[in-house]
């Protein structure tokens, strides 16, 4: 399941000695190592232009291929390139010339300024101080988008053909300050798998499950039920699943000057636990039914 070496200077995969959980990890957001020229095109200084990441989502999974699973993580910033998009959403106005006639230019995500290369951080915060080159874009897809999801469909596929079965958790953090509608509700934790498509309602109820006997706030969905990657490879009837995790920033950093809480530690070791609870779940359902974690 190795990824291209040369790769690595864009993601990296952490493998376990030998997989011995039905798991795929993977942090496409959590990425900290900013080309000295998209910096020089930018509006934003060094700080404002994290403010879209999801500081160390990766640090807080690192206990992955201990557990026995590999762990994908990007080390592009996602201000730089976003992989949790469709590989051509683009918005005409950042680019000079025209973009190619498959681009996805009306979604949403465009139209909000969060498309495969994103316009904005969070807050509307413009990035670029002047239109990039239509061949810029095109370089980051070919060059680190593309080689990015290869090398996950690679982890996925190896997975599945070893175990049968695979789990995708896609991890990710929110901003403190996100609510639920109509309530002053804000979770610790959301598990996303698209309103029951991505994945099987009995590992979205046990990841819920596990969070809160824990003494978190935990909610499915709202507002958050997934992007590209959890849409795009949770096949639930083929045995794939894919869950997003989002996790609520300020248990674990502080959201001004991005440095650790000191409850960090106590965040990852959590996250540790609901990692092995999850393979526990998967292996014991798993055994008790041949038909486990079927679609309903």
């Amino acid at each position: 399941m190795d990824c291209s070496a040369g790769d690595f200077e864009h993601f990296e995969v952490r493998e376990p000695a030998t997989q011995t959980i039905p798991f795929v990890f993977n942090s496409p957001h959590s990425g900290r190592r900013y080309p000295a020229s998209f910096l020089a095109e930018s509006n934003l200084d060094s700080m404002a232009i994290r403010r879209s990441a999801d500081h160390y989502v990766d640090e807080l999974f690192a206990d992955a291929p201990e557990l026995g699973a590999p762990l994908l993580l990007a080390h592009f910033p996602r201000a730089y390139l976003d992989v949790n998009r469709e590989p051509y959403e683009l918005d005409p106005r950042m680019f000079d010339g025209p973009l190619p006639s498959y681009t996805n230019i009306g979604s949403m995500r465009v139209a909000g300024g969060l498309g495969t290369i994103p316009r904005i951080v969070a807050e509307n915060m413009e990035i670029y101080r002047k239109r990039l080159p239509v061949e810029e874009a095109l370089l980051r897809i070919e060059s680190i988008y593309k080689p990015y999801h290869a090398c996950l469909r690679r982890l996925i596929a190896g997975t599945h053909a070893r175990f049968g079965t695979c789990v995708l958790i896609d991890c990710h953090s929110m901003p403190g300050n996100i609510r639920l509608a109509g309530s002053d509700i804000r979770p610790d934790f959301i598990i996303g798998d698209r309103y029951g498509t991505s994945a099987s309602a009995e590992l979205s109820r046990a990841a819920l499950h596990f969070f809160e006997e824990m003494g978190f706030s935990a909610v499915r969905n709202k507002p958050y039920a997934g992007g590209f990657i959890t849409e795009h490879y949770g096949r639930p009837v083929r045995g794939l699943h894919a869950l997003q995790i989002e996790i609520n920033r300020s248990l674990y950093v502080d959201e001004q000057t991005l440095i650790k809480r000191p409850e960090f530690d106590a965040i990852a070791a959590a996250l540790s636990l609901f990692m092995r609870q999850m393979a526990d779940f998967v292996a014991e359902f798993s055994a008790s039914d041949d038909s486990a974690l079927a679609a309903e």
